[in-house]
């Protein structure tokens, strides 16, 4: 028993040391003397342009606030758990005054986010929910009306038959499970002569990796697939570029999830059939104010929704829809 205190506190203490380098890269945002919170953001990934906008709200709020330091770490990987759960470690080791958290699985964080709160700092989770009653709120779209609005537009484009591939993201994250439940169920209900062919394969968290599932996919399916569903950013790269590469963009329809440069123009140019848009600038805003809100004794929900769109080739250029899908992030992240 006393060996393994002894252990406990000598992780506490090194993850403590660790911090100072962890969080070099951290830089605190706004400017000014000593801040009055230290709020920790951490986010699936740091690479994808997703989770820029959402750092990018995180700093909106600790400028309009004046007296937050926002401090942003994330794991390399958006599939490295045990990185996720070592940072969310290091922050509380640090006592930060609260922890805002997209968590890469619902179950895998939910005893690191629990014994933080049970050492007093509280959590507010964005982006993709945790199995946890002891968290401050959840912010976040409602995932499963971006599936359900997702199956709608392919059935759309497909003119309501035809046979459509799902491939999925990856076992654990609450968020595109839940996209993809909407997906699923709403063809059932609502669209019955449009046949699931595939809905069992995971692509990954890289664009490398997706485009690789998807290649796999067209190899097998690539004569009889009309439409696909991809629930992420990474996935939905991954397999415009397989489409892409196996020359048969357009003609397979692809309905995709969130926004990069490339996906817009391949939007433009009917290579893409939809986006569902979340908002992440409101998530990472909404998430810093609401923790301040929190940690100042004031009342805030348990469950906020951030909103989601589809943006189509005929709407994309509408003002609502240009900020989601092209925000300009240079003012708060820099060129």
């Amino acid at each position: 028993m006393h060996r393994s205190r002894t252990t406990g506190l000598f992780r506490i203490a090194l993850l403590a040391g660790c911090v100072a380098a962890g969080l070099a890269g951290c830089a605190p945002e706004g400017t000014g003397g000593p801040k009055k919170y230290r709020i920790a953001v951490i986010p699936k990934g740091e690479t994808h342009d997703f989770w820029k906008s959402i750092h990018a709200g995180a700093i909106s709020a600790a400028r309009e606030l004046g007296d937050v330091e926002v401090l942003w770490q994330g794991p390399l990987r958006e599939d490295d758990r045990e990185q996720q759960i070592q940072v969310v470690e290091q922050f509380v080791a640090q006592g930060v005054d609260g922890v805002v958290l997209a968590p890469l699985d619902r179950r895998a964080l939910q005893k690191p986010v629990e014994e933080g709160i049970a050492a007093g700092i509280p959590f507010l989770i964005i982006d993709s929910g945790l199995e946890s009653d002891k968290i401050i709120s959840y912010v976040a779209t409602d995932n499963y009306h971006g599936g359900v609005l997702a199956a709608r537009r392919l059935a759309d484009v497909l003119g309501g038959h035809g046979n459509a591939i799902l491939l999925r993201y990856q076992t654990g994250s609450e968020s595109t499970e839940q996209r993809e439940a909407g997906f699923v169920d709403t063809l059932a209900k609502e669209f019955p002569n449009i046949k699931l062919i595939s809905d069992d394969q995971e692509a990954g968290a890289t664009r490398e990796s997706a485009t690789q599932a998807m290649e796999s996919l067209l190899n097998q399916f690539g004569d009889v697939a009309d439409g696909i569903f991809a629930p992420c950013e990474p996935v939905a790269y991954g397999c415009m570029r397989a489409l892409e590469d196996s020359d048969r963009s357009g003609r397979i329809k692809l309905v995709g999830f969130d926004a990069t440069p490339a996906m817009v123009e391949a939007l433009r140019a009917g290579t893409m059939h939809g986006l569902v848009l979340q908002d992440p600038f409101k998530m990472g805003e909404l998430g810093v104010k609401m923790m301040v809100d929190h940690l100042e004794g004031k009342a805030i929900a348990k469950r906020v929704p951030t909103g989601e769109v589809v943006v189509t080739q005929e709407n994309i250029d509408e003002p609502d829809m240009v900020r989601l899908h092209s925000p300009n992030l240079t003012p708060y992240l820099g060129g």
